[in-house]
């Protein structure tokens, strides 16, 4: 069956790497790193010490001083992220916003709220919570506060699947605007992890690096956690086309699968099933990708696992693919990082650059395809995938190519 394209209008984002795509962009271009030492909370009796923080100014600042004492930091960043998709896009729901959605992934919600209301209760002796603790930690909360702010009445709602949970949403409204129960949509992923109480949980995993993120390395050892946030404009391209948007990419299809295996170590066989699916519902073969941004979080299993799973699905023409994690720039900002690795595919896509995997010093003998080390390169790409495999085995893949290349 023939769908109208769902393309993409708008982009926003907040991250480790500055307060704009532009900041983003550049960083990633320039192969920048946005991790550095941790400095809040208090890293006193924490071993966790890298981390991904966004730079100051502080993202409140951005936003109206009377409306956050109702938003946790994760709705912070997904506004500030929200309001710079919808202003490149030029949409507005000056109809009502009857055909619009917002569906945004969160892999853990409301952290800071959390951590303030135990701090009370626990170390101060509170014997109430604040009253806005239930409406700040909500995993809904960023999607509702989007809605609000811009009068989108139509699906409104949160996916939440760990760190695939951006590509969830995106593969959520791309279903919504393929079936056109609504026109246009903000959707993306957003994370405020670097809390207290969330880095103790962390540490006690082990998978946490000491020094710096290192995506396929051979002396990797581990992920970097970080805050952000990245919302896209998706819309048919009929709708897009009707008011003269700007369109900078189409989403040309999704794939998702779960292990059903294991809640922590990955599979090969989920992870290339959610990329065949993708391929097969975009309606591309192997030949037509590019580019991959991988999921490369800087753990062992998850690194080697990765790069066989690309051998196992693209077979010969995995050696002519450019392959690079910008995680080692931006960090892994859990149910954020989709979204943010999709801006980064849309930047690539339309610059003909795609961006490196920096911090490795000796490439992992078993990750030996082209993992763009060190620095960015030129290169027309037409297509792309990005990867986002997840704990507890939910997996899902998202397509990007060109618009003019329908």
């Amino acid at each position: 069956m023939e769908h109208e394209p769902v393309v993409v209008t708008g982009a926003g984002c907040v991250s480790a790497l500055g307060h704009s795509v532009e900041a983003f962009w550049s960083a990633l271009q320039d192969g920048r790193c946005g991790l550095g030492k941790l400095s809040e909370p208090s890293p006193s009796d924490l071993k966790v010490s890298i981390v991904g923080a966004v730079p100051a100014p502080d993202p409140r600042h951005m936003l109206d001083a009377r409306k956050l004492p109702m938003l946790d930091r994760f709705s912070v960043l997904a506004i500030v992220a929200a309001q710079q998709a919808l202003a490149q896009s030029g949409l507005s729901f000056e109809n009502g916003g009857h055909r619009a959605g917002c569906v945004v992934g969160v892999g853990t919600a409301g952290g800071e709220a959390i951590d303030e209301l135990y701090g009370k209760i626990y170390l101060e002796g509170a014997k109430r919570a604040n009253a806005f603790t239930v409406p700040r930690v909500m995993p809904s909360a960023p999607a509702s506060q989007i809605s609000m702010a811009y009068g989108i009445r139509g699906p409104v709602f949160t996916v939440s699947s760990a760190c695939a949970s951006s590509n969830h949403a995106i593969a959520t409204a791309v279903w919504l605007l393929r079936n056109s129960v609504i026109d246009a949509a903000i959707v993306g992923g957003t994370e405020a992890p670097l809390t207290y109480g969330i880095l103790k949980a962390w540490e006690a995993l082990r998978v946490m690096a000491p020094d710096t993120c290192r995506p396929f390395d051979r002396d990797r050892k581990g992920l970097v956690l970080a805050e952000g946030a990245g919302m896209v404009v998706l819309e048919r391209a009929d709708h897009a086309k009707a008011r003269g948007a700007e369109i900078l990419a189409q989403i040309a299809g999704v794939g998702m699968s779960a292990d059903a295996a294991d809640l922590v170590a990955p599979t090969l066989e989920g992870a290339a099933n959610a990329i065949r699916t993708c391929l097969a519902d975009a309606n591309l073969s192997v030949d037509a990708i590019d580019y991959i941004n991988a999921h490369g979080t800087g753990t062992v299993a998850n690194d080697i696992t990765e790069i066989k799973v690309i051998k196992s699905v693209f077979g010969d023409e995995a050696k002519r693919l450019s392959i690079s994690s910008t995680k080692s720039m931006h960090g892994h900002a859990l149910g954020a990082s989709g979204s943010l690795e999709l801006i980064a595919v849309i930047e690539a896509i339309r610059r003909g650059i795609v961006p490196p995997t920096i911090n490795i010093e000796q490439l992992d003998r078993e990750c030996d395809l082209d993992v763009t080390p060190g620095c960015a390169r030129a290169r027309p790409i037409r297509t792309a995938i990005s990867n986002a495999f997840a704990f507890g085995g939910t997996n899902a893949v998202v397509a990007v190519k060109r618009f003019d290349s329908l």
